[in-house]
């Protein structure tokens, strides 16, 4: 099985009250908990990025399209991977996507 990385994009927000963060983890756990032993590294959710642009200058609000986490999923190819992410609780917020990518193993 091969490793890929899913990047989380878009403007979700972090919820506010104890009711939303125990319903956005049950919705991930649960997500999660059907992809089984295809999940490697659950992951974590990120802070604001910076971007260092050619040159060296840097942006400081993410771009325009802001990485919100990432996780790390095994698939038998980039195909099994994104039918796999469609079930992603990321995809119930508006404007807010998966970039799926294969992790190329250059160390081994």
């Amino acid at each position: 099985m091969a490793k890929f990385l899913y990047v989380y994009h878009g403007s979700g927000k972090m919820p506010t009250s104890e009711a939303e963060r125990k319903a956005m983890t049950d919705a991930w756990t649960g997500w999660f908990g059907k992809l089984g032993s295809a999940v490697v590294d659950p992951g974590n959710p990120v802070g604001m990025s910076k971007t260092v642009l050619p040159g060296g200058k840097i942006e400081n609000n993410g771009g325009s399209n802001p990485t919100g986490g990432y996780s790390i999923i095994e698939a038998k190819d980039i195909d099994d991977a994104a039918e796999k992410a469609k079930g992603c609780p990321m995809l119930a917020m508006p404007n807010c996507n998966v970039e799926i990518a294969p992790i190329i193993n250059m160390m081994a």
